[in-house]
């Protein structure tokens, strides 16, 4: 059963720096989605991609990942679609600028060793700088890449915070139609 939604004081979201949030996983996943880390709100609430305005959630609906607008605090429905979510860096910033490129690369080693154990088909990247950083990639680009992690295939997403205006939400949901058909899996609409 989610949590009911509910909204951090300004108070609340400022102290949540820091913090870290629970991995949404379970063996085997399709697809394992990295966000870059939590933010405040995010952190706040205690459930991932959790500012509003986010455009994680409406992505993956529209996209065909799940059956219906997920929110927040539903983000255990993942798991029966054989979807996950983690982070590169656990712990909550207001930024992801506040991320060292060290603490992206520890990231990127430390999710090699969740993607060994867990054993996805597809690690996402909901994030293209991360990704660059994390696994020494300057020039990777949006979708599929030509390496692998511990047997899975490595796509990288761009960024759905509402605070990246590059990508549209008609143009990020196509992006993750296009993993959900790499991925060989029919859309749930």
């Amino acid at each position: 059963m989610p949590d009911e939604p509910w909204k951090p004081t300004k108070e609340q979201v400022l102290a949540a720096a820091g913090k870290t949030l629970p991995d949404v996983i379970a063996p085997g996943p399709r697809v394992l989605f990295v966000g870059i880390n939590p933010g405040l709100y995010t952190a706040a609430i205690g459930h991932h991609f959790g500012r509003p305005g986010n455009r994680f959630w409406p992505a993956l609906y529209r996209s065909g990942f799940t059956p219906r607008l997920l929110s927040p605090f539903e983000e255990s429905e993942l798991l029966p679609l054989g979807l996950g979510i983690t982070n590169f860096v656990a712990r909550a910033t207001a930024t992801a600028a506040e991320l060292t490129p060290d603490e992206l690369r520890s990231g990127a080693a430390e999710l090699g060793r969740k993607v060994e154990e867990l054993r996805p088909r597809f690690v996402a990247s909901v994030g293209v700088q991360s990704y660059r950083i994390g696994f020494g990639r300057p020039k990777a680009g949006v979708g599929l890449q030509p390496e692998t992690l511990a047997g899975a295939k490595l796509w990288v997403l761009p960024n759905p915070s509402g605070l990246q205006a590059h990508y549209q939400l008609p143009e990020l949901a196509r992006l993750f139609a296009q993993l959900r058909e790499a991925a060989g899996e029919p859309g749930l609409q």
